[in-house]
């Protein structure tokens, strides 16, 4: 028996406003971006293989550099990419002796209707949500989990997610490289796991949406992933309503995602501070709040819970300097003994100045400062404190140390503001409000090789 060839691409009507040969890289990018890891998805289930799947999206998206400029961008580029990149991925596989016996397998294996076994219903049917759960297996290390979900279903770089890991990039890429094999040798099937299965890869799972949704919101270029990341929490909880710490992600995200559209200007950063509190979402804040007082109810408290809760107390307050800041340390001290790490001894530590002066913050932060050498926003908060306390020489030291580790161009520029502040040349467009304070976004959850492999989570009080 064979499968039946895949359907030709129409080119339909164009996107409106995109015409032919504008845009030709720029579009081509944003719609990598955007529909990446939908295409990876759908390849995968049709094709069970990681690697034709990747192989036959990039080509997709080759061919698509060069149509599209001359054509202009289809009104549905995931449709068009996905549909390419079958009949590309069918072509290579007819062509080779691995390939024929994957063809055949797959006819086999469409013969027998998968879609009518009642896993695949409801949220299981996402394929995406299916991606990420075949990543976060258990036979595979959790670092290696993460990464491979942030490339698979992320559509990052290799050199992206080393630097999310803190990596360099020649051992992430042999790190993906090992989980890609270790899912073909072990044999681990792209799909949910049963419901008893299901406990022991939500923690896993978990962690890799988060860190979706937070890529998205660190990097502009990359703002799809936050729409990414709360629509698989929401298919998530839909999944698993039971399980509280599904409930915390989502409100987490939803409460950061409710001040998106204040944090930056001009290309730089606003602080929490400094925001226009009426251009946040209500509506976000108001869903996220209920869902924190029905986690409450649940009395079942886990790291997303308390994040979720401290991000509450932060979108209750009316203005900046009626934020409870005592409330928030108390949570933090909750949340540190739960997960006792170092990154979130920092976002305790920068809370705690709030409330017990930038002295008393600085010698906690000094003491965590040769674990997080390497991060730049743990220099940007002693920048910070040492300016408040007037210490200008230490500060600028600081902010310069933050500034050569710093990636994202408005971390750069908004840590140039600040030495440009402290050696008295302003910018011509500087914003007088940014000048007196400064606390980083620790919005990231990084692993580091010093750590075996547990993840770091910490969390934006600031942004």
């Amino acid at each position: 028996m064979t499968q039946p060839p895949a359907p030709e691409v129409e080119p339909g009507p164009h996107r409106e406003g995109v015409e032919p040969g504008s845009g030709r890289v720029v579009g081509v990018e944003v719609a990598f971006r955007e529909v990446y890891g939908q295409a990876v998805a759908t390849l995968i289930r049709v094709f069970g293989d990681i690697t034709v799947a990747e192989d036959a999206v990039q080509d997709a998206f080759v061919i698509a550099t060069d149509r599209w400029s001359r054509e202009g961008i289809p009104p549905n580029p995931a449709g068009w990419i996905i549909t390419t990149a079958r009949n590309r991925a069918i072509d290579d596989l007819r062509r080779s002796a691995r390939g024929r016996e994957l063809h055949e397998q797959l006819a086999v294996e469409a013969s027998n209707d998968p879609g009518d076994d009642g896993q695949e219903s409801g949220p299981v049917s996402d394929d995406r949500l299916r991606l990420t759960f075949t990543c976060c297996h258990p036979a595979l290390r959790m670092e290696h989990q993460v990464a491979l979900t942030l490339r698979l279903l992320g559509g990052l770089s290799v050199e992206e997610v080393a630097r999310a890991f803190l990596v360099a990039e020649p051992a992430m890429a042999k790190r993906l490289v090992r989980a890609k094999f270790k899912i073909k040798a072990a044999d681990i099937r792209y799909r949910v796991p049963s419901d008893a299965d299901l406990p022991a890869r939500v923690r896993s799972v978990l962690a890799v949406l988060y860190l979706i949704y937070n890529t998205g919101r660190d990097d502009p270029a990359r703002a799809a992933l936050r729409q990414e990341g709360i629509r698989l929490a929401r298919a998530l909880v839909e999944l698993m309503p039971d399980e509280a710490e599904a409930w915390g992600l989502l409100a987490v995200i939803l409460l950061c995602e409710s001040r998106e559209a204040s944090r930056r200007h001009r290309g730089s950063v606003v602080l929490l501070r400094d925001q226009d509190r009426s251009t946040w979402n209500h509506g976000l804040i108001e869903e996220g709040h209920a869902i924190v007082r029905a986690c409450i109810r649940r009395d079942q408290p886990g790291p997303y819970q308390l994040q979720a809760a401290i991000q509450a107390v932060h979108c209750n307050a009316a203005r900046y300097d009626e934020t409870d800041w005592s409330q928030i340390v108390e949570l933090y001290d909750h949340l540190l003994a739960l997960m006792p790490t170092p990154m979130v001894a920092l976002n305790r530590a920068i809370a705690m100045g709030e409330v017990k002066g930038p002295s008393a913050a600085l010698e906690v932060i000094d003491a965590l400062a040769p674990q997080l050498d390497a991060y730049h926003l743990m220099h940007a908060a002693r920048g910070t404190l040492l300016r408040r306390l007037g210490h200008s020489d230490a500060a600028r030291d600081a902010f310069q140390r933050a500034a050569d580790l710093a990636v994202l161009d408005s971390d750069q520029r908004f840590l140039t503001e600040q030495l440009e502040e402290i050696n008295h040349l302003d910018p011509v467009d500087r914003i007088d409000r940014f000048a007196d304070h400064v606390t980083p976004t620790l919005l990231r959850v990084v692993t580091s090789e010093r750590c075996t492999g547990h993840l770091h989570a910490a969390w934006a009080d600031q942004r």
